[in-house]
């Protein structure tokens, strides 16, 4: 028999002895890696059994030096410790897998090590890992692992807000796991419902927990169907089926209490809360207002939507005269909105930058790849030449229209005034028809002023900051906006910051020297990717074509 000091598993928690030894049996001091992992899985809810088969795996692999087996072993362990020590674990993992020098082993640790990351909200770490592991992921033709790095961005990209985006990556991961895996294509599908409801295609949202619901029953994981319950009570909120909304979403509280998903369970207690506010029932609604503050305290977890828990709290505070609990309300608001902005702008950044940066350069690579292999072949070479050669014409020819369309829309912007309308439309909106006249009316007199002062080149504006800076709330100034300036919330401020831009670049020769980058930052948008799309789709054509005709035309004026 062998003995080595371990962590002991003593009820819930790990703790380290250097009094306690542990001895290995003989029985399974020679038994196979098979053997050890299928034991550990028949222990899977024994963790005081599961340990001996666990550290005797670790040590195997030690004695062997096989380290693809150690980063299973503490892959193994990992899943089995409580949240304090998984990041441990973690890291042996990936120390581990790098002396495989497997590009699969491991991305997939980085992997593991992000998700790890994640669950405990630590954004910032996650996506770093995230992004090591895609680096040596997307070197490897392993699907499965490739569709879960996509996965874990897109809950990354869903977390900043780039809803559209998160949603092209869960439909790939929603297609492939569908007939591969029946848990990541729940999750996958999960993920994919929420997205829907960000975008506000409510009804693509209940279809497709719907069909969650089904699906989990017929895949045998109940469990996730309380998670799409979940998603459809909060979807229920935003149709206004507030009471539909509050009951599903307290039917599913209990579970997701008990999984230690305090994420959920704030975004759950925020919309009972709201759903009785729309009720007229504050005083039902403020115990769970209440409640999403005191997970934000402990976990320090917020979410944008999340952030009108305190408008709401601070007017109802403000309107009761209770000044301890007003000011309260305000530094917690305060306090949210600084982990909010802090987190975002480091992953906004990086993910933008890194991640689909490098996407396209390993694809690109592995073009290279093909196409040097295709070089040494000189039938397939000539065949590559004509296909090139078609390829060409043909893009040419597609420049050639793409061009002429640019030019009659830069012809009909040139002759028109792009400032949106700003008079009264006789037909009210749904909902604008119940407000306070004096508050319309005073919304948008706030409204003309903030456009006329071009604070929209502000960045990070959103519509709960832009209600607070007007003292009142999203909901009206939403109605107000898409009454008298006809869009959504989103669409206005991009379209105000693009038509600031066009007049800025028509009168401004320095400005037509601007890289995308630079003219991102001055009109106030938070990547140029985003400025992009937003000016191409104001004007029906990218910047660069737009200052070049520009300049063409302050050249023949010279001449």
């Amino acid at each position: 028999m062998k003995k080595f000091f371990i962590l002991v598993l003593i009820g819930p928690m790990w703790m380290q002895s250097q009094n306690t030894s542990f001895i290995i049996p003989d029985s399974i001091q020679n038994r196979d890696f098979r053997y050890l992992e299928n034991r550990i899985d028949h222990f899977n809810n024994d963790s005081a059994r599961a340990a001996v088969y666990l550290f005797t795996y670790i040590q195997k692999a030690k004695r062997e030096r096989n380290w693809e087996e150690l980063k299973n072993g503490y892959q193994n362990i990992m899943h089995q410790s409580p949240a304090s020590l998984r990041s441990v674990y973690a890291d042996s993992m990936v120390y581990a897998a790098k002396k495989t020098k497997d590009n699969a082993t491991i991305g997939s640790a980085f992997l593991s090590k992000g998700i790890v990351s994640f669950a405990d909200k630590k954004h910032k770490e996650a996506l770093d890992d995230y992004l090591i592991a895609n680096e040596y992921i997307s070197k490897t033709d392993d699907h499965y692992l490739i569709h879960k790095v996509k996965y874990n961005i897109a809950q990354l990209k869903s977390s900043m807000g780039f809803y559209d985006e998160a949603i092209v990556l869960l439909r790939e991961c929603v297609k492939y796991y569908k007939k591969n895996d029946d848990r990541p294509y729940l999750n996958s599908l999960h993920s994919l419902g929420l997205s829907y409801n960000k975008i506000g295609n409510y009804g693509k949202c209940s279809q497709t927990n719907e069909e969650g619901i089904k699906e989990s029953a017929k895949r045998a994981l109940p469990q996730m169907g309380v998670y799409f319950r979940h998603s459809e009570g909060v979807n229920q909120y935003f149709i206004k089926n507030y009471q539909q909304a509050i009951d599903n979403l307290k039917s599913t509280m209990l579970e997701i209490q008990s999984n230690n998903d305090f994420a959920n369970e704030s975004v759950g207690n925020f919309y009972i809360g709201k759903s009785y506010w729309e009720l007229k029932k504050k005083p039902k609604a403020i115990p769970y207002f209440n409640k999403v503050d005191k997970i934000f305290n402990s976990t320090q977890f917020i979410r944008k939507d999340l952030l009108e828990t305190y408008v709401l709290l601070i007017n109802h505070y403000k309107t009761k005269k209770e000044d301890k609990l007003h000011l309260y309300y305000i530094d917690q608001l305060l306090k949210a909105e600084g982990a909010l902005r802090e987190t975002n702008n480091y992953l906004v950044s990086k993910i933008n930058k890194e991640y689909d940066n490098k996407t396209i350069l390993f694809e690109n690579q592995k073009l290279k790849k093909i196409a040097d292999v295709q070089q040494s072949k000189k039938l397939i070479f000539i065949v590559l030449g004509t296909f090139i050669f078609l390829a060409l014409l043909f893009v040419s020819y597609r420049n050639f229209k793409i061009k002429s369309m640019y030019k009659k829309k830069y012809d009909a912007l040139m002759s028109k005034d792009l400032q949106p309308k700003k008079e009264y439309s006789k037909t009210l909106h749904a909902g604008i028809e119940d407000m306070n006249s004096f508050a319309v009316s005073e919304l948008v007199t706030q409204l003309a002023k903030w456009e006329k002062a071009n604070k929209f080149l502000q960045k990070d504006i959103t519509l709960a900051k832009l209600a607070a800076t007007f003292n009142s709330n999203t909901k009206y100034l939403s109605l107000v906006i898409y009454h008298y300036r006809k869009k959504n919330f989103i669409p206005y401020i991009n379209d105000l910051k693009i038509d600031y831009m066009v007049e800025a670049l028509k009168n401004s020769k320095q400005l037509q020297q601007y890289t995308n980058t630079a003219l991102a930052e001055e009109s106030g948008f938070s990547s140029t990717q985003r400025f992009a799309t937003a000016f191409k789709t104001r004007t029906g054509m990218p910047t660069p074509y737009f200052i070049e005709e520009l300049k063409k035309e302050e050249a023949k004026v010279v001449k």
